[in-house]
C-alpha cells in the first residue's frame, strides 16, 4: 500500500500535530537549541567583516574593492548552497543536510584563520558561505516541522537570535564543531519521514517530540509571498549596514566605532529575543508591519543626519548633535529589523510553502535572499562612498515597499496549523 493511502498518513502533504505536553515541548526546545548552532555561525559570518576591515586591508594588503569582494563572497557561496539546499534537504533529510553543511563551514573558517593572502581568504569565504546557504533554508524548515503550532513562531525566531551573535573568525569553527555531534541526539523531522514513507520512524519521531501519549492528527499561496519577504529583507540594506557599520560610525564622528559596532550586534540579539516572546502573541503580520515601518523612519533619520553632516560646519555645535542623531537612527534601524523583518520572513517561508514544492520553492526563495544580500553587500561600500545620505534613502524606499507588501499580501499565520495556512491560499 502506498504510504499516502496508509491510515496513519491521511494526506501527509500537510502533517500533524497538537500537544501541550510539557515534556514534549521541552525536548522540542532542546532540539531547536541544537540546530540554532548553525545560524550562530552565520552570525559570525556577518559580523566578521566590519570590525576587522582596517586590520585585514593592512595585514593582507587588500584594496577596498578586494575587501568588498571578500565581504560579498560568503553571499556568493550561500547562493550556490541555497540552490541545492532544497534538493539536499528533501533527499537526505533535515539532520543529514545540516551535517553536510557544517563540514565546509569548518574548513572555510580554518582557511580564513590561516590565510596569508587573498586566494585562501576568498576560498574560505566561499566555503563557509556555501554551508550557510544550506543552513539558512534547512534550520527554519526543521523548526517549523517539529514545533507545535502554539510555539512555532517563538522557536522560529531563535534562528534569527542566533544570526545576531557576532564574534571573531576563528570562533566560527566552534558552533559547527558542536552542531555535528549534537544532531545525532535529536530526531529527524517527522514531516520529512512521512513524505519518505518511513511510517515507523515517522511515528517514533513524532512521539519523541510530542510525548508518548499524544493523539497524532493531521495538521499553497503563491510562492511570491515567501520570496518577496526574503528579498525585501535584504533590500532594506541591513547587511550593508552591518558589514560596514564601523566605517559608518567613523564617518558619523564616533571615535570608538568598533565598540559601537559591537553594541549594535548586542542590541540585535537583545531585540530579537524580545521578538521571540512577541511573535506568538502579537502575530507575524502585525510585527512585520511595525518592524518595517520603524526601519523606514529610522533610515530616513539616518539619511537626513548624514545630509546635514555634510552641510553643517565641523565647528558648529550642531555637528555633535547630528552625529548622535545618526547613531540613534542606526540603533532604531536594528531594533526595527530585529522585531520583525529579521526573523519573521524565515518563519513565514517555512510555514506557507506546500510540501509538494517546498524543496524547489524554498531553495529558490533562499537563493534569491542570498543573491540580493550579495548585491547589497557588494554595492554598499561603493554607494556609501558615492553618497551616504543617498544610500540610506534608497534603503528607506525599499523598507517602505516592505510595509505596503506586508499590508496587502502577507497572511497572519499565528496559531494556525500548516494545513490551515496552506488551505487559506487556496480560498
Amino acid at each position: 500500500m502506498p504510504f499516502g493511502d496508509h491510515e496513519d498518513a491521511r494526506n501527509l502533504r500537510t502533517p500533524f500535530v497538537n500537544s501541550n505536553a510539557a515534556s514534549g515541548n521541552l525536548f522540542v526546545v532542546l532540539c531547536v537549541l541544537v540546530v540554532a548552532l548553525g545560524p550562530i555561525q552565520f552570525g559570525f559570518t556577518c559580523g566578521y567583516s566590519s570590525p576587522t576591515q582596517v586590520d585585514m586591508i593592512r595585514d593582507l594588503n587588500l584594496s577596498i574593492s578586494r575587501f568588498s569582494m571578500f565581504g560579498s563572497l560568503s553571499n556568493v557561496g550561500a547562493m550556490v548552497g541555497a540552490t541545492v539546499s532544497g534538493q539536499i534537504a528533501e533527499y537526505f533529510g533535515r539532520k543529514e543536510s545540516l551535517i553536510f553543511a557544517a563540514v565546509p563551514n569548518i574548513f572555510g573558517w580554518l582557511a580564513i584563520s590561516i590565510a596569508k593572502d587573498s586566494s585562501l581568504l576568498f576560498l574560505g569565504r566561499l566555503m563557509e558561505g556555501f554551508g550557510v546557504g544550506i543552513i539558512s533554508y534547512v534550520v527554519p524548515i526543521y523548526i517549523a516541522e517539529i514545533a507545535p503550532r502554539t510555539m512555532r513562531g517563538t522557536l522560529g525566531s531563535v534562528n534569527q537570535v542566533s544570526c545576531g551573535i557576532r564574534c571573531s573568525f576563528f570562533a566560527g569553527v566552534i558552533p559547527c564543531g558542536i552542531l555535528i555531534p549534537g544532531l545525532y541526539f535529536i530526531p529527524e523531522s517527522p514531516r520529512w519521514l512521512a513524505e519518505m514513507g518511513m511510517i515507523e520512524k515517522f511515528e517514533a519521531s513524532l512521539k519523541t517530540l510530542r510525548g508518548p501519549n499524544v493523539d497524532i492528527t493531521m495538521e499553497a499561496q503563491e510562492i511570491q509571498v515567501g520570496i518577496g519577504l526574503l528579498v525585501l529583507q535584504q533590500l532594506s540594506g541591513i547587511n550593508g549596514v552591518f558589514f560596514y557599520s564601523s566605517n559608518i560610525f567613523a564617518s558619523a564622528g564616533i571615535s570608538s566605532s568598533d565598540v559601537a559596532t559591537f553594541g549594535l550586534g548586542a542590541m540585535q540579539v537583545a531585540m530579537t529575543g524580545i521578538a521571540t516572546s512577541l511573535v506568538d502573541r502579537s502575530g507575524r503580520r502585525m510585527l512585520l508591519i511595525l518592524s518595517s515601518s520603524i526601519m523606514t523612519l529610522s533610515l530616513l533619520v539616518v539619511a537626513t543626519a548624514f545630509y546635514l553632516e555634510r552641510v553643517v560646519s565641523n565647528d558648529s555645535d550642531l555637528h555633535q548633535l547630528i552625529a548622535m542623531l545618526s547613531v540613534m537612527g542606526l540603533v532604531a534601524l536594528v531594533i526595527g529589523f530585529s522585531l520583525g523583518v529579521g526573523p519573521i520572513p524565515w518563519i513565514i517561508m517555512s510555514e506557507i510553502l506546500p510540501p509538494n514544492i517546498k524543496g524547489l520553492a524554498g531553495s529558490t526563495a533562499t537563493f534569491l535572499n542570498w543573491f540580493t544580500a550579495s548585491v547589497v553587500t557588494m554595492t554598499a561600500n561603493l554607494l556609501l562612498n558615492w553618497s551616504t545620505s543617498g544610500t540610506f534613502t534608497i534603503y528607506a524606499i525599499f523598507s517602505a515597499i516592505t510595509v505596503v507588501f506586508s499590508i496587502l499580501l502577507v497572511p497572519e499565520t499565528k496559531d494556525r496549523t500548516l494545513e490551515e495556512i496552506q488551505a487559506s491560499f487556496i480560498r
